[in-house]
């Protein structure tokens, strides 16, 4: 079953790679517990089925880079990308994208995390395999506050002018 607003992120491992060594993170690919990631956040995640597609290299990262600092500015941490690709692919997309220090380029590889959030998407057919399905959803702590899980083919309430809506909407309630 799909995940749906009220829910609590399931435990999962999502790979970001890293470009420069920090603290705690050597160059390359890392590894990452979400529950540990969304702990005391607020994080606008959206979902699309792969990187360097059409869609998603033209309108849907675009979106969120060019709304980041608003949806900064509305109370989001952070804004991640999630899609079933490698850790170098999504670095490799994300800079190609500018999404540097914007949005983070989180692979889940094996696409485990999208079948624990019930959102995997079988596009084998096409060649693909299994991906996630184009999504945006706003948590907060955790806890999954705004649900947006576009139907087959169509990028229509994912996308980062929704997400800001949202966010809009819902922080001004929060605690």
């Amino acid at each position: 079953m799909a995940i749906q607003v009220g829910d609590r992120l399931p435990a999962g491992v999502l790979w970001e790679f890293i470009e420069e060594e920090t603290p705690g993170c050597s160059v390359g690919p890392n590894s990452f517990e979400v529950e540990k990631l969304v702990a005391g956040k607020k994080i606008a995640i959206f979902g699309l089925p792969g990187a360097f597609t059409p869609t998603c290299s033209a309108k849907h990262v675009p979106g969120y880079v060019k709304l980041a600092d608003e949806l900064r500015a509305k109370g989001i941490d952070e804004i991640w990308c999630l899609s079933v690709n490698d850790a170098f692919v999504m670095g490799a997309w994300g800079r190609e994208q500018g999404a540097t220090g914007k949005v983070r380029m989180l692979g889940d590889g094996s696409g485990h995390y999208a079948k624990a959030l019930g959102l995997e998407l079988d596009l084998g057919a096409r060649g693909l395999g299994v991906r996630v399905q184009r999504f945006s959803a706003l948590v907060v702590d955790g806890v999954v506050k705004t649900l947006n899980v576009e139907g087959p083919g169509k990028f229509e309430v994912s996308d980062a002018e929704t997400m800001l809506k949202q966010t809009e909407d819902v922080i001004q309630y929060l605690p």
